[in-house]
């Protein structure tokens, strides 16, 4: 089961909705549904590897997401903990170097999950084959309001261009494909500057229900696609 070709996206970004309706579907608790999520991502992982995709952003939690219910908000927080985790002990985090960033304001999230997140961070710094980035805490209009104060503090900045600009987001890294399950049709402030010229992908499938079969549909689809980035 390969794509149509090597054409595969350097940097993908995946929205990973549909965990709760998942759950509710199953008559049991919406936040239940993380746990699922959760797995799928760690197949995500092997489906990445195995096509070459150098750098993969996920959508995990929102700043928005701070308005859910506090037993939801604690549930999810212990997912993360537990998940972020194993990461420090993942062998294939290790043996194919890959450097794992969680971008958001982080300091926003309860100090034992920074302790864990700036953990994984350190220990994974010095790979380079490949990048996973965790969008937690995260919202694209607030990231971009966060880089204008940094260069607004930065004295040494004497003129403002793109690559400055750049320079200054939590994530200096354009997209080529968003993919988002779920069944809904918007980005929900991911990766606004990032990726300004990706390609959109759709999936109507919940997160948990994804499969390796939709994922390398959709390498199929953006192989499919003929991308101009405005030209």
């Amino acid at each position: 089961m390969k794509p149509c070709s090597n054409k595969v996206p350097r940097h993908l970004g995946i929205i990973l909705d549909g965990n709760r309706r998942f759950a509710k579907r199953l008559m049991l608790k919406p936040w239940m549904g993380h746990e699922w999520g959760a797995k799928k991502v760690e197949e995500l992982f092997n489906w990445c590897l195995e096509y070459d995709v150098k750098e993969l952003t996920l959508f995990c939690f929102s700043l928005e997401n701070f308005n859910r219910p506090k037993e939801e908000f604690d549930y999810l927080m212990n997912i993360f903990k537990k998940e972020f985790a194993k990461l420090l002990t993942d062998e294939r985090i290790y043996k194919n170097k890959i450097k794992v960033n969680f971008i958001g304001r982080l300091w926003m999230l309860p100090e034992d999950l920074q302790k864990t997140l700036n953990e994984v961070m350190e220990k994974t710094k010095d790979h380079k084959k490949y990048q996973v980035n965790f969008a937690i805490s995260y919202g694209g209009k607030q990231e971009i309001i966060d880089a204008v104060k940094k260069i607004k503090e930065n004295k040494n900045i004497k003129e403002i261009n793109e690559e400055i600009f750049k320079e200054n987001l939590n994530l200096n890294s354009d997209i080529d494909l968003i993919i988002r399950t779920g069944g809904e049709k918007r980005i929900s402030n991911f990766l606004i500057w990032q990726g300004s010229y990706a390609e959109l992908i759709f999936v109507d499938k919940f997160w948990p229900e994804f499969s390796k079969e939709d994922f390398v549909e959709c390498l199929n689809e953006y192989e499919r696609r003929e991308r101009r980035l405005g030209k």
